[in-house]
């Protein structure tokens, strides 16, 4: 196995957990900043009330990005597991 071969490996793996983190993590930042903005606006200074509203909202995004990210996931998957022969030969 050559230092590029994993070089590449791991820049598919990199690639592939910025993909299916990236909705998630994407709406918790929108929804952090839409409460944020609703803080300031009203003055309510409750730590816990973010919390709330990022976790439906990943779970919703979670169900729709959901069936998505499994098949990504499991192509990527599929994809090293059949190039096991040709790393190790």
């Amino acid at each position: 196995m050559t230092p590029e071969l994993v070089m590449d490996i791991g820049r598919q793996a990199v690639e592939m957990t910025l993909l299916l983190s990236a909705p998630l993590l994407l709406a918790a930042l929108v929804i952090g900043l839409i409460v944020s903005v609703f803080q300031a606006a009203t003055q309510i200074n409750e730590q816990t009330l973010a919390f709330v509203p990022k976790l439906v909202g990943m779970f919703l995004i979670l169900l729709l990005a959901g069936p998505w990210m499994l098949q990504l996931m499991v192509e990527y998957v599929r994809r090293l597991f059949e190039s096991i022969p040709l790393l190790i030969g």
